[in-house]
């Protein structure tokens, strides 16, 4: 008989791909294995993990608001009462479907059910993606039988007597084996450099308002090819780019996209990345060992994105620029930089390369089995 395991996360596909992911190594490698994934009521994982082929459950959750208003003090009474809620919901499903293991990959759905599997006495690990560890994840901590991280930089935001061990990010199967000559010929690519670029599915603003100007600098010289997903509030964009002389017809290297539906194939042929850093997106830069010029988005948690970028930089892996100092200038002044210095962006790939976890899926697998044989040997 198969194992049984339980996942619980949500909010941004940052905690919700690293669990599909590994659900999706345990239904390949161990076909046997009963998998339920535990969300919120509403969130973006209701729609995902039924698409990915996994049972989903949903909780009602709510995080608390840190800026005090009326409209906020109303909205963390409700989420005390989501909390206590969720618990109950969340014992509920776990005694129906008897996990031997739960997995946590953060967001607030997480507390509860992890706290609840904990208190049931059955094993919990955790797996945190980011470099500065989320609130959730820092409190379940303790009592979690392991701390999975993605970079070890981490380590150091938790309790000293976290169970922590190193295992990197697991990444979609597609992008790992994605091969770079095979995608720049189906892209229909000639041999100039290849800058690729995007702000996220939603589309931000400064960073589509900065590549605007980067392409009239870019366009002069046609020295670069150059794809760019300006997301679906930003639609307006090609309008931009046309206003401010750039008219895309006498420039067939340069292509604007509201998605990049093949990112894996566009990121394997790229020469450069220009995007954010959240950290799904920093493991797979290091995943194919790419170039990146980072923009953390300072809009998210803990600042988050930034801590996640400057791991990279720290190792000459990445260069980074920061939202408030953004602009179409600056950006087109660190690709020069880059391509100017001779095997400048490869130097920056070798060494995001040197910080890929390629089999972190196995060592997550490997991990919660090390743990259940514990729990089976009452260590």
């Amino acid at each position: 008989m198969g194992m049984r395991v339980l996942f619980a996360g949500g909010g941004t596909a940052g905690h919700i791909n690293p669990a599909l992911a590994i659900a999706g190594y345990l239904r390949e490698t161990e076909p046997d294995t009963a998998i339920l994934y535990v969300g919120n009521a509403g969130g973006m994982e209701e729609r995902l993990v039924p698409a990915a082929g996994f049972d989903f459950r949903s909780v009602k959750i709510s995080g608390f608001q840190r800026k005090l208003s009326l409209q906020n003090i109303k909205r963390n009474a409700q989420t005390l009462v989501r909390v206590v809620t969720a618990s109950s919901q969340a014992k509920k499903i776990i005694r129906e479907f008897k996990p031997d293991i739960c997995v946590g990959t953060g967001g607030y759905v997480s507390g509860p059910v992890i706290r609840e599997a904990m208190k049931m006495g059955i094993p919990a690990v955790i797996h945190e993606q980011n470099a500065y560890p989320g609130v959730t994840n820092k409190m379940l901590a303790k009592r979690a039988s392991r701390v999975m991280l993605a970079v070890a930089d981490a380590q150091r935001h938790f309790d000293a007597d976290a169970h922590c061990v190193l295992t990197g990010n697991p990444v979609r199967q597609e992008l790992a084996k994605a091969d770079r000559e095979d995608s720049r010929r189906a892209l229909g690519l000639d041999a100039r450099p290849l800058i690729l670029s995007f702000g996220g599915s939603l589309g931000a603003r400064s960073i589509n308002e900065a590549v605007a100007d980067l392409l009239v600098y870019s366009s002069r010289t046609d020295r670069y090819q150059h794809i760019h997903g300006y997301g679906q509030y930003a639609k307006w964009m090609p309008e931009l780019v046309k206003e401010k002389g750039v008219a895309l017809e006498d420039h067939p290297g340069i292509e604007l996209r509201e998605y990049i539906h093949n990112m894996p194939q566009c990121m394997a042929a790229a020469d450069l990345v220009i995007c954010r850093a959240g950290a799904i997106t920093l493991s797979e830069l290091q995943a194919l060992g790419k170039a990146s010029i980072l923009i953390p988005s300072p809009n998210v948690a803990e600042n988050h994105q930034y801590h996640n970028a400057m791991a990279l930089v720290k190792r000459d892996a990445a260069v980074l620029i920061e939202e408030k100092d953004l602009t179409g200038e600056l950006l087109w002044k660190k690709v020069e930089e880059i391509f100017s210095r001779p095997g400048g962006a490869e130097e920056l790939g070798r060494n995001a390369a040197k910080m890929a976890v390629p089999d972190a899926c196995q060592r997550i697998v490997k991990i919660m089995h090390q743990v259940m044989e514990e729990k089976a040997f009452g260590k």
